[in-house]
């Protein structure tokens, strides 16, 4: 018998992105949004009504919070006590529940699960996975999955969510809820983003400087190809002793000494406080 599960926050952003991929799923899917334009946007989307919360979250199996970082603790609080005992409830992001903002309930699973995006390398054959940057759509990608509560053989439903609403998914990644929040918002916004970011400041001050933008960016994002294949063992190279010397030289320019720091606890911790 499928399971029953209630997709809540289903006319926004990632829920109706979920309720689209779901609809290729043996879940039996309840939507719930509680705005206009969000129920809306999920009829436009998939030709489906939504339902009240409490006929969604009745007998379900799998509770599914699409909704935002900051909305979790709330939204995660009306509904708690509707929960039916032993139903498990997924997190789409590790931040709110590493921040503490589920409700205590021993009798429910804590389930969470985060795309890893398609990678820059990848061998999608078609153009509509080579222009599926976020995922979801066309594109293989990469899974991150942690049960945070409940028994164990609850992780293969808590993945095959996971699977479902991130499809078409190349590779199912377990780890814990700290791990994750190292992942993200560490690894992957605090360093990845800020140094993109930094680079693309780069590109646009040598701009500044007269070089053409066109020029600057082809040969910006064909290094960052090159580069990152060496770097990331995607091809069995070498830099030239030329830009070992830039990289030495580089890093202490760019770098504190002491940027690793990010990844300590009290400094996941307080980054995650500040987007919850």
């Amino acid at each position: 018998m499928a399971h029953k599960l209630a997709l809540m926050g289903a006319g926004g952003k990632m829920g109706v992105r979920s309720a689209t991929n779901l609809l290729q799923s043996d879940f039996d899917v309840a939507h719930v949004e509680i705005s206009e334009a969000g129920r809306a946007r999920l009829k436009d989307a998939i030709g489906v009504d939504c339902v009240p919360v409490e006929e969604a979250l009745k007998g379900a199996d799998v509770v599914l919070l699409a909704v935002p970082d900051t909305a979790i603790r709330a939204v995660a609080a009306s509904i708690i006590d509707m929960v039916p005992a032993g139903a498990m409830v997924v997190c789409l992001d590790a931040a709110g529940p590493f921040a503490g903002h589920l409700p205590k309930r021993d009798d429910v699973t804590y389930f969470v699960t985060h795309p890893c995006h398609p990678p820059i390398y990848n061998d999608e054959q078609t153009d509509a996975g080579r222009k599926d940057y976020f995922g979801g759509i066309a594109a293989q990608q990469g899974i991150v999955n942690a049960l945070m509560q409940g028994p164990e053989d609850h992780y293969a439903l808590g993945e095959k969510v996971g699977r479902a609403i991130y499809a078409p998914v190349a590779r199912s990644h377990r780890v814990t809820v700290e791990q994750m929040a190292l992942l993200e918002p560490g690894l992957s916004e605090t360093v990845c983003a800020s140094l993109l970011d930094v680079m693309r400041e780069a590109m646009d001050e040598v701009v500044r400087r007269g070089v053409p933008k066109e020029a600057a960016r082809d040969f910006l994002l064909g290094h960052m190809n090159i580069l990152g294949a060496v770097i990331f063992d995607e091809i069995d190279g070498v830099f030239s002793d030329a830009c070992n010397k830039a990289i030495t030289f580089g890093k202490p320019m760019l770098m504190r000494d002491d940027w690793k720091r990010v990844f300590e606890p009290d400094e996941i911790a307080a980054s995650i406080q500040r987007i919850t």
